[in-house]
């Protein structure tokens, strides 16, 4: 049985594909250690039961969970730093004295890239392969969430990425520019080391009839919106409130669910603008009731910050939306706007242009959003099926099984064994 280290900041009840994908291997029959801290986000405090005396181990659908010491993000830029690197702190003595044996670690990178240093000491020690999956590219993330642009820290944090890339064995990527930004890193990283392989979404994510959910007027014939996820500042969601003017004479709404460090903000906005009687906010719920959210709504809505980072970025709410086979309205550029094309299933606007919004969701009225829903679900399953995207990642964890104990070159073996870049 193949024992795979997780290494992901970030694990149950935090709400993160890497949950799904640990629980998949299992039924796979890998035995699957998962290294951790204490849940925390987005709150920005402890999760009810958790700290750091309580709950540090736990088994869970045969995962075995080890949860780490480290200090909660809170709501400063402080709170975050300190957060990032104690899980970096607690990782080190963990790798000094821990007696796990694994065959492999996968690192799941969504920020802080820090992280991932914890998964190559590890290696490193136990001379096993290294994968990381990138959701965030650094130092771009760091760049553009916290507009942070001086050249002593930007060039310190260039460094340890470039330092990471150089230790892991195989970089795998969400969306194929990605995968560009890496190889064309001012320190090139060898293309057949970086690999797109997209988000899938989990099997709860099905399209279903319309439901009864708290909050939601079953009977209300407006047409609804829905954002589902962390509301924070890359999300670009100061558009909503100006657009939901430019729309009051239409019979719309839109539905938000979830939690994050800009929602009091957001919230002002829509106060200061007068258009409450247009949004539904709901409070963040298990991943597992928001495809009976979905149910009540006609259409699933994404947006970011107008920066070049987040054109390259496929978000994770978007495979969310489609596997529930809802029509897409998008205020964004690039990658996502290239899958909304490409599956022809919405509108996709200007980025952070509200007029632009308004008359994109205009067009959406005149549309059939049940057929766009439909379109929506079949490129799902052409694309994101997370049944061909397991199978494919168990062929570069068998690949990588045993490589160092028989002495061969382990780039050079992935290089003859793998077709798909």
């Amino acid at each position: 049985m193949k024992h795979i280290l997780v290494v992901s900041q970030y694990f149950y009840p935090e709400t993160f594909r890497i949950n799904d994908m640990a629980d998949e291997w299992v039924k796979r029959g890998y035995k699957v250690t998962v290294l951790t801290g204490i849940p925390n986000y987005p709150t920005g405090k402890f999760f009810k039961g958790y700290s750091w005396l309580k709950k540090r181990k736990e088994t869970l659908n045969g995962i075995d969970i080890i949860r780490i010491p480290i200090i909660p993000r809170g709501h400063s830029a402080i709170g975050m730093i300190l957060n990032y690197f104690s899980f970096v702190v607690s990782g080190w003595f963990w790798n000094r004295f821990n007696k796990v044996k694994a065959d492999i670690v996968f690192s799941f990178e969504v920020s802080p890239m820090t992280q991932v240093k914890v998964g190559c000491g590890y290696a490193k020690k136990h001379k096993v392969p290294h994968f990381v999956y990138v959701q965030d590219l650094w130092p771009e993330n760091v760049e553009t969430v916290t507009d942070i642009h001086n050249k002593y820290i930007i060039g310190f944090i260039d460094r340890m990425v470039d330092k990471i890339y150089k230790q892991v064995d195989k970089i795998f990527v969400t969306s194929p520019s990605f995968v560009e930004a890496i190889v064309n890193r001012k320190n090139k990283v060898p293309r057949k080391k970086v690999h797109y392989w997209p988000q899938y979404a989990e099997d709860f994510y099905q399209p279903m009839n319309p439901k009864k959910v708290d909050g939601i007027d079953i009977y209300d014939t407006s047409y609804k919106i829905a954002f589902t996820g962390n509301i924070g500042t890359a999300q670009g969601l100061d558009i909503l409130p100006k657009t939901a003017k430019l729309l009051k004479d239409e019979n719309i709404k839109f539905v938000i669910v979830g939690d994050g460090r800009y929602k009091d903000e957001f919230v002002n906005q829509i106060d200061s603008f007068g258009v409450k009687d247009k949004f539904i906010m709901i409070p963040r719920v298990n991943a597992e009731k928001i495809p009976e959210i979905l149910s009540t709504c006609d259409a699933g809505f994404i947006s970011f910050n107008n920066t070049t980072l987040w054109e390259k970025t496929i978000p994770a709410k978007l495979q969310s939306y489609m596997a529930c086979g809802k029509a897409i309205v998008a205020s964004a550029s690039g990658e996502t706007k290239r899958v909304i094309s490409e599956a022809g299933c919405g509108v996709c606007c200007e980025i952070g242009n509200p007029d632009a919004l308004a008359e994109g969701i205009k067009e959406m009225l005149k549309l059939d959003s049940i057929e766009a829903g439909k379109k929506s679900r079949h490129y799902f399953e052409e694309k994101f099926d997370k049944k061909k995207l397991m199978d494919e990642m168990d062929e570069y964890i068998k690949l990588g099984d045993g490589i160092f104990a028989k002495g061969e070159n382990f780039s050079k073996m992935y290089s003859m064994c793998d077709g798909h870049n």
